[in-house]
């Protein structure tokens, strides 16, 4: 076989444009073509990035999409057969037609080789997006009417994009490929501890009922003052964080257990979240921590705690009044850390701000805007985001005062963004609250009640739009501010 040479170029239509000065290498797209050609068995090693689009020289872009096609389908892609693809193609015909396929055969440099081409075709790709990009950030900067914050903020996601996907915008994904996606997720769920599909909370009457936390979906937790959300959060984010494991891959490391998550606290301290978890993995009771009633012996339930659970990848960003553009930013640069990232936290939504200083929003919109911000994170990231928010009064207006969807603060675009909406309630804080005169058959009623629904909560399941809804119970110590899990399972309700 001759060695491989570089092939005369001057019909190509790039070559001959004002853009020839952008990063390319021809020489190198027909090396790797004239491989795949050659011998098939050569795709299976490229990196699974390498799109068509990554090719300088259109008609190369076509010719690799074909040989793409043809592989998957189980078909042989070789240049007779290839022909039949670019009869009606005039690229084809200025570049030599069958003759040029046979040449880039002929000329294939060894199909070991390969992956390195593949490689530079890929880079050289990389650094065309990168120049172009780096044109449209420069034409944008002096526009008075785009904002520097959101000029950089919108810069960062077109980058972080580009390093994710390998182009600025991932656009359409063919069915067979989103298919097989869904069944590498399948058995990803059948090989996991627990058959989950998802990210497993720790409570196991929760996971069945959710199947766990889906990578891209948005999941809102509310409840009412007192009921107990952070707390749940917070179990939630430990559960996870602790279970944490990983495996080596070529890029870097995998999540095959738990997950890294990073928890925005907007409206409690770093430490004072910190304190929450350490009641949790101690079991001292977090009045105690707070007031400062503990003695040696929970003294060293503390340290030991801290030793235990301290290298857990649980990041906590504790910054006020932060905007959807900021939250977004700094989980992008989380997720492109070596660890990456699995699960997000927002504690909560109606204290995130959109950045809008001009006023001239009104508090609907702006929920509306950042709901639709933390959805369009959660794909983006390809993370499930969890966003604490409040319910409106209106519920202690009730006899029953199990929430709603209806009860949800500034609601329509939470109600509609959310992949799923769930509600803590504990009956026994209300029933608590209303305590009959002793000695009467009302307040004995009321003892029998109290006792019957102590150490209990219930998760309200309002939506999910990827199964039903219902009630899941789960305990709750309050000493410890600790959910848990219960015995018995979950409840199918309907609100109609």
């Amino acid at each position: 076989m001759n060695a491989f040479a570089p092939m005369p170029f001057s019909s190509s239509p790039l070559d001959s444009g004002g853009v020839s000065s952008m990063p390319h290498n021809l020489e190198a797209e027909q090396a790797l073509l004239g491989s795949l050609m050659f011998d098939n068995a050569v795709f299976e090693r490229l990196n699974d990035r390498l799109r068509g689009s990554h090719f300088y020289e259109p008609f190369h872009q076509r010719l690799f999409d074909a040989i793409e096609d043809h592989i998957r389908q189980g078909l042989l892609a070789e240049p007779t057969i290839l022909m039949e693809r670019f009869k009606q193609d005039p690229a084809f015909q200025e570049f030599g037609g069958l003759r040029y396929l046979a040449d880039l055969v002929d000329r294939a440099p060894p199909a070991a080789n390969a992956p390195d081409y593949a490689r530079v075709v890929y880079d050289l790709a990389l650094r065309r997006d990168l120049i172009r990009i780096g044109g449209d950030m420069i034409k944008e900067a002096p526009n008075p009417e785009t904002p520097a914050d959101e000029q950089i903020e919108q810069a960062e996601q077109t980058l972080y994009s580009l390093a994710e996907t390998g182009k600025p915008s991932s656009g359409f994904v063919s069915f067979s490929n989103a298919l097989s996606g869904a069944v590498q997720m399948a058995a990803e769920a059948y090989q996991r501890e627990g058959k989950l599909a998802g990210l497993a909370t720790g409570l196991n009457d929760l996971d069945r009922k959710l199947g766990g936390l889906h990578p891209s979906d948005l999941l809102i937790l509310a409840g009412r003052p007192s009921m107990g959300k952070t707390a749940l959060a917070t179990n939630i984010a430990f559960n996870v964080a602790r279970a944490y494991q990983w495996e080596p891959t070529p890029e870097g490391r995998k999540t095959v257990n738990g997950g890294v998550v990073a928890f925005y606290s907007l409206e409690m301290s770093a430490e004072q979240l910190a304190m929450r978890i350490l009641a949790d993995a101690s079991g001292v009771s977090s009045d105690k921590l707070r007031k400062g009633e503990i003695d040696a012996a929970d003294f060293g339930k503390l340290r030991d705690a801290a030793v235990e659970i301290g290298e857990s990848p649980l990041y906590i960003d504790a910054t006020g009044g932060l905007s959807i553009s900021k939250l977004a930013a700094r989980a992008r640069r989380l997720k492109r850390m070596e660890h990456g990232l699995d699960l997000i936290i927002v504690d909560y939504l109606q204290l995130v701000t959109t950045g809008n200083s001009g006023g001239q929003k009104n508090r609907v919109q702006e929920v509306s805007e950042i709901t639709g911000g933390l959805k369009a994170l959660a794909k983006e990231l390809s993370v499930p985001i969890i966003a604490l928010s409040q319910l409106s009064r209106q519920v202690e207006q009730r006899d029953d005062k199990r929430p709603q969807l209806s009860d949800l603060r500034e609601s329509g675009s939470i109600e509609q963004d959310a992949d799923c909406v769930m509600f803590v309630y504990r009956e026994s804080y209300y029933l608590g609250r209303a305590e009959p005169r002793e000695g009467t058959e009302e307040h004995l009623q009321w003892q029998q009640d109290m006792d019957r629904l102590q150490g209990q909560a219930e998760v309200v399941i309002g939506k999910q739009r990827h199964g039903p809804i219902g009630i899941v119970k789960l305990a709750f110590d309050a000493d410890t501010v600790r959910f848990g899990n219960l015995a018995h399972g979950y409840e199918e309700v309907s609100y109609e």
